[in-house]
């Protein structure tokens, strides 16, 4: 009797794997990591450490209990090194990017990345089977749980060299400038990430994550298109809200959204299938994040990828994507049409 075999996708074979596709993604968030660690010193990279070690160990720790290592510890090892697929590990990274560098609060990484990796992804599978981003879910677990996650960090450049004082905290100039009308830091400072005011990790240094997307999209790993219609959209409906084109450029280089729209919006389990979808989803989740980012008075990035995934399964209903391979067949012609 044959067995019927359930899996998701990717079913199409190539030499580029999944574990190739996530070591790319993780060698883009480099020059992310390596600003954050110029900006905030050694704590960043004290936090980076805990959230991707705990990450990696929590999947570690899940799996063999899983596959209940006590009866064969050697094979169960062996299967682990064989399936890992770095996506663990870029849990961790995105996680870090989305806190705050404080080493006092070093339980918040810690705790985020077990939520993330065990709940959120584990639990229901593993790689491509999550519903939501668990980078995502971690720091939304986090930001409502601990009031250490609005005390954001003041980027100190140059901290690590430096080596030494103790970081402040204060107000994002999106939620203290930027939302209440207040004048922003000009774009310049922005986009680079000097003389800015409080904010975590990855979100200081805008060129570094924009380096890390051209790197994505000539890879091939994602399509350009994507995270700039995100972008774009919310600029311009932030802008129409305010009546302002002024506010472009400040809506679009404050907060954590270049960073969600190129790694975490881009996520290929929690995206539509079709090409139309993609177009609808980012083109909604630019209308929402600038929506509710003038609704609150607060960065609602990580907050509308969420709702926005669990729209997925929606989007890919009324759009049915055509099957691989599949080939229209041609009419027949009539009789009459024939004659």
């Amino acid at each position: 009797m044959n067995q019927l075999i359930v899996s998701t996708a990717p079913h199409v074979k190539t030499r580029r794997t999944t574990k190739h596709i996530m070591l790319d993604v993780l060698i883009a968030l480099l020059p992310a990591t390596v600003a954050s660690i110029v900006f905030f010193g050694w704590q960043a990279a004290v936090v980076i450490l805990i959230s991707v070690a705990s990450a990696a160990l929590t999947e570690f720790v899940y799996y063999i209990i899983q596959n209940k290592i006590w009866h064969n510890p050697k094979e169960v090892l062996c299967k682990f090194v064989k399936q890992f697929d770095f996506t663990s590990l870029i849990t961790g990274l995105l996680l870090a990017m989305c806190i705050p560098a404080n080493v006092e609060a070093w339980y918040m990484p810690l705790l985020g990345s077990i939520f993330a990796v065990a709940v959120v992804k584990m639990l229901f599978g593993g790689t491509g089977k999550n519903i939501v981003n668990p980078a995502l879910a971690g720091r939304i677990f986090l930001f409502i749980s601990f009031a250490a996650m609005t005390a954001v960090s003041v980027p100190q450049f140059g901290a690590i060299i430096g080596g030494g004082e103790a970081l402040k905290t204060g107000a994002t100039q999106l939620s203290g400038n930027l939302l209440k009308g207040n004048e922003c830091v000009n774009a310049l400072d922005l986009f680079l990430g000097t003389g800015i005011g409080a904010t975590a990790l990855g979100e200081t240094c805008k060129l570094a994550l924009l380096v890390g997307g051209i790197y994505l999209c000539v890879r091939g790993v994602i399509k350009w298109y994507l995270p700039l219609i995100y972008i774009v959209v919310e600029g311009l409906f932030a802008a129409a809200l305010d009546w302002n084109i002024a506010s472009f450029l400040p809506s679009i280089l404050s907060g954590g959204l270049i960073l969600g729209a190129i790694f975490m919006a881009t996520d290929y389990t929690t995206t539509p299938k079709s090409t139309l979808g993609n177009i609808i989803y980012f083109v909604a989740l630019g209308l929402l994040t600038a929506g509710l980012r003038k609704a609150t008075g607060v960065e609602v990035v990580s907050f509308c990828i969420l709702l926005m995934n669990f729209v997925v399964f929606l989007i890919d209903l009324a759009l049915k994507c055509r099957p691989f391979g599949y080939v229209r067949a041609k009419k027949e012609k009539t009789a009459k049409e024939a004659k």
